[in-house]
């Protein structure tokens, strides 16, 4: 139930955060980004577009991560979608957003939201499966792995948004990967020292 509460507020958290991101116009990694640079060229909503993005991802998660990992992705997407269509309707709609403010504040929660939905073992597909595969794999922090992603997102989603915000977007990516690295340390901290006092 914990797990569940968990992805809920990840996804709510990464909602919020994607829709200051959306309205400062900003572009971000993964397939959360590729969705806004569609949205912005295309003129199509962000949620459909996320959604159909994530479909072919799902069979390298279940060849790669397993049915239990893959459901809860799908889930989580599948209400990522939701939340942010309903937000969008509800609370942003006609909302304009500063574009520090939107790689600040939306990326730190965009981030947060990530960081919470790779501890409870889901992710919002796309890099992220890839992410926590290798960190499964090879051990490599998710938070930098994604940096590496995002950085080639957003530097094709420039054309979208322009020289000046897709600058901020870089720094909106930086915020995401630094809050999900800086999580990931702390809960790797926090499982050693567990672990620790266990074999005491």
């Amino acid at each position: 139930m914990n797990r569940v509460i968990n992805i809920i507020l990840g996804c709510l958290l990464t909602g919020i955060g994607t829709l200051l991101l959306a309205h400062a116009h900003l572009v971000i990694g993964g397939t959360a980004g590729l969705s806004l640079s569609l949205s912005y060229l295309l003129g199509i909503p962000f949620s459909p577009a996320f959604f159909v993005i994530n479909i072919p991802f799902y069979t390298f998660a279940v060849l790669r991560m397993g049915w239990n990992f893959t459901l809860a992705t799908f889930a989580a997407v599948t209400l990522l979608s939701g939340i942010t269509g309903g937000l969008e309707h509800w609370l942003f709609n006609g909302f304009a957003v500063a574009p520090w403010i939107g790689a600040t504040l939306g990326g730190g929660l965009a981030g947060l939201g990530l960081a919470i939905l790779f501890e409870n073992r889901s992710s919002l597909g796309g890099a992220n499966i890839l992410a926590l595969y290798l960190e499964k794999k090879f051990n490599w922090n998710p938070g930098y792995t994604n940096c590496v992603f995002d950085s080639i997102v957003v530097l094709s989603g420039v054309y979208a948004a322009g020289l000046l915000r897709g600058l901020y977007s870089v720094l909106a990516v930086i915020v995401i990967s630094s809050v999900i690295g800086y999580c990931k340390s702390r809960s790797a901290k926090r499982a050693q020292v567990l672990s620790t006092a266990v074999e005491s």
